[in-house]
């Protein structure tokens, strides 16, 4: 397992439609265990494949808190429901945060690491973080939805308050 480097804004790949994954073999496997390895590295909640270099539809989200690491393969977002307006930030994006709205809810269709499919539903901080990976295979960065950037301080503050 290793640790990759994150591509970080501006680079095209980040703005790149993925392609579907068709064979799930050991290279994928590898593949997501070192994107796991790179996102706990780089202090993440997700990661899609564009950030690290490859233009494949694959995403991990992991919220951490005894909670099952999420792999999606060709994820489909299939319902969504409610709205919130909450800070993001994107380890391609160091230091930026800001308020973006999203469905409180989503229900998606993806594959696993073994190609089985599957279906996950999520509210809140998860259906945000699923939501804000898929959008990366889709070359769509979370500040083409900002409402309002927020700077490190404010930020700062907020968490102090919480």
């Amino acid at each position: 397992m290793a640790i990759l480097p994150i591509v970080t804004h501006p680079n095209e790949i980040l703005t790149t439609k993925c392609r579907e994954v068709e064979v799930f073999d050991a290279k994928l496997a590898t593949l997501l265990d070192d994107m796991y390895d790179t996102m706990i590295a780089s202090d993440g909640i997700g990661i899609a494949a564009p950030q690290v270099g490859e233009t494949i539809q694959v995403a991990i989200v992991d919220l951490g808190e005894g909670q099952e690491v999420i792999e999606m393969i060709n994820p489909e977002v299939v319902e969504v429901g409610g709205s919130e307006i909450e800070v993001e930030g994107c380890l391609s994006f160091p230091d930026l945060y800001g308020e973006v709205e999203r469905p409180f809810y989503v229900k998606v269709e993806a594959q696993d690491r073994d190609g089985a499919l599957y279906e996950l539903e999520a509210e809140d901080y998860e259906a945000r973080a699923i939501l804000h990976e898929i959008d990366h295979l889709h070359g769509v960065l979370f500040t083409s939805k900002v409402i309002r950037y927020v700077d490190l301080e404010e930020l700062e503050n907020e968490e102090e308050e919480a």
